[in-house]
């Protein structure tokens, strides 16, 4: 018997129970359910709606009812949603006091805090997982400062860089999405319950007492809003999105540099795959899997989007396809985040072939013009002697560090003895000490910024 069956002479037929069920996805709510429901039970006792006799006999069957399920007892099954299988089992333990607990609530009302509720602590998750992928960043930021390879644009070589500060600049990104996850917290943490289907209720409750046992930061203001606002799903795709393309990003560099064309990074084999066929391959299967789950996750995005772009107030049975799109993709960030971390942990850095790298390609080009600006040329002629300087060498298979200084004045008398060595890639790392630069100290300040401002999470 459904909870809405009384009005219908006919039951639901087969194919359109099975089309319309949620049960087999919403289940992941059964805690969420019965911990409103607790609150909604003891704030109709607490204003005399039910008795406090009743209120108690209530929270005494939900509480078995989620024992029973943690312990494997009972088993989720056989009902319409996670809402209906709770008062059913409920009803079946306690009798017709379980009928009273959904007195001045509406399963409107009821999924909206329920899902608030598994969000919240969904976002908790995130921050955790995403926070231990930082903290390995940074560390391994630390052990690596002082090693160089060559920093990228256009992925030609540009300048040498700490690769400490390159991995300082995936910990800025992840901090970003640590940010996005918290102000999701942040804005989800209302409180619907109390909204009934969408007008409100007439019977005497106390929204507050609801809200303070749910920890809910605010109480919503609008009835038809709360029951139709899905924002905070949304929200948190868009972070978990956001998230997702910042690890693949770190997923391409990954695969790069741990290729043989690179070869600045190894993949231990505990990480690795092989090839069925072609015994010499190494393959980097997980940067690989991550990359390609970040579409999923881009997805899920979109479809929430499509969902809640054309819905009339209030609700919709539309907002049944918001839960299976948000559970994969959190299932999926998850999983990702939790296997980069791993993984980072246990890469291994090639220094001399990033040394090596991180001095070609004229990456060094930059410290020649800013030595002619800093001695009073003006810095769109020295771009132009440094650019011929370039060409020299290319004529000459020569490198710019490997120049003499004779070759240096034929271009300029303004360069002196230093020149020799400002044009090395150390010393072009670290000239760049201003904040956020590959100096040495400079990614030392970093690390010591990102710890700090990961401490409020």
């Amino acid at each position: 018997m459904k909870l809405w069956q009384g009005r219908f002479s006919a039951p639901m037929s087969a194919d359109a129970d099975l089309f319309n069920e949620s049960l087999s996805f919403d289940k992941k709510l059964y805690r969420a359910d019965i911990t409103a429901s607790l609150a909604h039970a003891e704030m109709l006792g607490k204003c005399n709606i039910i008795s406090a006799e009743e209120a108690q006999t209530i929270q005494d069957g939900l509480n078995g009812i989620l024992s029973d399920v943690e312990s494997g007892a009972l088993t989720i099954e056989n009902a319409e949603d996670i809402h209906s299988f709770v008062e059913e089992n409920l009803v079946k333990r306690i009798g017709q006091a379980g009928k009273k607990l959904h007195t001045a609530r509406s399963r409107n009302d009821q999924v909206a805090t329920d899902f608030r509720l598994y969000v919240r602590e969904s976002c908790d998750k995130a921050i955790s997982l995403i926070k231990a992928l930082v903290e390995t960043l940074v560390l391994r930021a630390k052990e690596s400062a002082k090693y160089l390879l060559p920093g990228f644009t256009h992925l030609r070589k540009a300048q040498p860089v700490s690769c400490g500060q390159y991995l300082n600049a995936y910990s800025e990104m992840f901090l970003r999405d640590l940010d996005r996850f918290a102000a999701c917290r942040r804005r989800l943490n209302v409180m619907p319950l109390g909204s009934a289907a969408l007008a409100g209720t007439s019977y005497p409750i106390d929204r507050e007492i609801t809200r303070e046992l749910l920890g809910f930061d605010e109480i919503s203001e609008n009835s038809l809003d709360a029951v139709s606002d899905r924002d905070f799903v949304a929200d948190y795709l868009f972070a978990a999105s956001l998230a997702m393309a910042h690890l693949s990003r770190l997923c391409e560099d990954t695969i790069l540099y741990t290729s043989d064309e690179f070869g600045y990074w190894n993949i231990p084999d505990e990480y690795s795959t092989g090839s069925s066929i072609m015994p010499q391959k190494k393959n980097p299967d997980l940067p690989e899997l991550v990359r390609g789950k970040t579409g999923r996750v881009y997805g899920h995005l979109t479809s929430i989007l499509t969902v809640i772009k054309g819905l009339p107030l209030a609700y919709n049975k539309d907002f049944q396809e918001d839960k299976e799109c948000f559970f994969d993709a959190e299932t999926t960030l998850f999983s990702c985040v939790s296997i980069y971390t791993a993984l980072m942990q246990k890469i291994t850095f090639n220094v001399n072939r990033m040394f090596e790298e991180a001095g070609g390609g004229f990456s060094t080009a930059t410290d020649i013009a800013d030595y002619l600006a800093k001695k009073g040329m003006p810095f769109r002629d020295a771009h132009g002697v440094t650019g011929r300087l370039v060409q020299y060498c290319i004529k000459e298979k020569k490198t710019l560090f490997s120049l003499t200084l004779k070759e240096f004045r034929k271009e300029s008398e303004l360069f002196e003895e230093d020149i020799l060595n400002a044009v090395t890639p150390r010393a072009s790392a670290e000239a760049r000490n201003s904040v956020g630069g590959s100096s040495l100290s400079a990614v030392r300040r970093g690390v010591n910024s990102i710890r700090r401002r990961l401490k409020k999470y």
